[in-house]
């Protein structure tokens, strides 16, 4: 029996995408049972359609509350018999109260290499703007396990990707995608839905 993931969600589904890819062949031990966004336009949940996976959306503000919605979360998450959480691109951070309820089972992917450019506001353009102010000349991924503190639960894997001269931000985060993300993410989710199997 495969070890059944979901992937939360809340824009383009990139890397939900290289999930997608790389089942079969990386990704043996789980398979994706279901996509939940948190943005009924997230494109994220196209690829799932095409890819046959169930999809949900859970919306804050319908829910009223965090709490409210980390419930329906956790109602859904339950009801299709999820084990493993990954976060990819899902822009809302989740409670103590949620993530104690999957110790070493919420995965996330972030876009530099723990523990610079993390934690509290660091995510999407910025992480990679404040890389390159910096001057930093190597940056990566982290995968990491999700606990109450933002970009602060173990470390499963992480990456490195170098800076090139004349790099924007946009194209930094391409790189650490395409060179990191997107092949970190699967090779991690297999190494945690495998664990689970022995």
């Amino acid at each position: 029996m495969k070890t059944k993931i979901a992937v939360l969600v809340s824009g383009g589904g990139t890397n939900l995408q290289a999930l997608i890819d790389a089942q079969g062949s990386v990704l043996t031990s789980g398979e994706i049972a279901l996509v939940v966004a948190n943005n009924a336009n997230a494109y994220a949940l196209e690829r799932a359609k095409k890819a046959n996976i169930p999809t949900a959306v859970v919306l804050k503000k319908q829910c009223g509350s965090q709490e409210a919605f980390e419930e329906k979360l956790k109602e859904i998450l339950t009801q299709y018999g999820i084990e493993v959480i990954i976060l990819a691109g899902f822009m809302t951070i989740l409670t103590e109260k949620f993530t104690s309820c999957y110790p070493r089972r919420i995965l996330n992917v972030h876009p530099s290499l723990i523990p610079s450019f993390c934690g509290e506001g660091f995510y999407g353009l910025r992480v990679h703007e404040e890389a390159l102010k910096y001057g930093v000349k190597v940056t990566g991924a982290t995968v990491h396990f999700v606990n109450e503190i933002p970009d602060g639960g173990e470390i499963i894997a992480q990456k490195a990707v170098y800076i090139e001269p004349g790099d924007t931000p946009e194209i930094l985060q391409r790189r650490v995608m395409e060179q990191a993300e997107w092949i970190l993410l699967p090779q991690a989710a297999e190494m945690v839905c495998a664990g689970l199997q022995e």
